[in-house]
């Protein structure tokens, strides 16, 4: 039994009648929630706390990786995978927006064409508007609407931006990396950053030359990380060697369902065939298993809930602080003294600080015209 929505005092009325449609299950009404929340119109606060009793339903599915590595293709795949098993599928696809235009092509949907009009399947299209680490600014908050709707999976899939684009990581239950044998060397497989946050990887257009290359590379890396090659080796000259396998205990240890450490098992998908995808979706489902088992699952989310909390609070004192007329009249008469080198920046914010946290900036209602 899902916990009923309730809009807070205050809520401008014209959601009272939109609750009624989306508690209903009707997708117009989910469409317009979402455009509420990701455009932060009238009310879409007062929406979020609705929606937040009836959170954690879904499982949150990240799909990540370069561009051209068929992250959309396999998107559709997996969402026809979960709806052959009669669950109901979001899909929100996030496009980079240009710095000279400010516009995006948001073509997933075009991509997606297969599920797009599937009453089971809701897709959303977002553009990063100048947002960093490959996801938009609102993406968390969409796929909280989602979840309030009742949809069972969310597949989020993020621009491909490269290496830095861990935003994925906070917001999903399981990340999937998706790579190419097109993405490069051996050494990329042992960098630090997107390479690092993956729950799962998957190798795709596996029948391409270099497949099972990149395939070996990233299990020998696995098992590198892992400590488990070298833990059971006797401390002295002349061991044998040959037995301490790194890609053979990636392997072994990534097939494990009892395991009480996961290790992310690499798998092979050719998007064009669809084969594979269904030991992709297998390898989901025993991860979210790992995921409930070992407690961690309770552990990401309750992490999730304490970073929206800080990013909440940097939002509310960033435009606070920067729309009050005093505070921004105050720093332009510290400019002199900045140039002459007679004070910092840093000493500056410090003052800055003090003298709203003094004056109560920090803490009423933002005042002034946003510069």
């Amino acid at each position: 039994m899902r916990a009923p929505m309730a809009l807070p005092a205050g809520a401008p009325a014209a959601l009272t009648a939109l609750l009624a449609d989306f508690t209903a299950g009707k997708k117009a009404a989910l469409a317009r929630a979402v455009s509420i929340v990701e455009n932060h119109r009238d009310g879409h606060e007062q929406w979020l706390a609705a929606c937040h009793p009836r959170l954690g339903h879904a499982r949150r599915v990240g799909i990540t990786g370069p561009p051209g590595a068929g992250k959309s293709t396999l998107t559709t795949l997996l969402a026809e995978a979960y709806l052959a098993a009669g669950l109901q599928v979001g899909i929100v696809a996030v496009d980079p927006t240009s710095p000279f235009t400010g516009g995006a092509l948001l073509g997933d949907r075009v991509r997606m064409e297969r599920v797009a009009l599937h009453p089971q399947v809701f897709i959303r299209s977002m553009a990063t508007r100048g947002s960093l680490g490959g996801l938009a600014a609102t993406t968390r908050e969409v796929c909280d609407v989602l979840d309030a709707f009742g949809v069972d999976r969310i597949l989020v899939e993020t621009v491909g931006v490269g290496q830095s684009e861990l935003d994925i990581a906070r917001l999903a239950d399981t990340s999937a990396v998706v790579l190419v044998p097109e993405s490069g060397d051996s050494i990329q497989t042992l960098k630090a950053g997107v390479m690092e946050i993956a729950d799962l990887f998957v190798v795709n257009k596996a029948d391409r030359p270099g497949a099972d290359r990149l395939r070996n590379d990233l299990e020998l890396m696995l098992g590198l990380r892992s400590g488990e090659v070298l833990r059971n080796i006797p401390a002295h000259h002349g061991v044998e060697l040959k037995a301490a396998n790194p890609k053979r205990v990636a392997r072994e240890a990534a097939a494990r369902d009892d395991a009480d450490q996961w290790t992310p098992p690499v798998l092979r998908t050719i998007g064009a065939t669809g084969e594979g995808v269904g030991e992709f979706a297998a390898a989901l489902d025993r991860h979210f298993a790992y995921l409930e088992r070992s407690g961690t699952l309770q552990a990401r989310r309750r992490a999730r809930l304490r970073e929206r909390v800080v990013d909440a609070v940097e939002q509310r004192v960033r435009r606070r602080l920067w729309r009050d007329a005093a505070v921004q009249d105050w720093l332009d008469a510290q400019l002199p003294a900045l140039e002459q080198g007679a004070t910092t920046p840093l000493a500056v914010a410090d003052t800055l600080l003090a003298r709203a946290t003094a004056a109560g900036t920090l803490t009423g209602p933002p005042t002034g015209p946003s510069r």
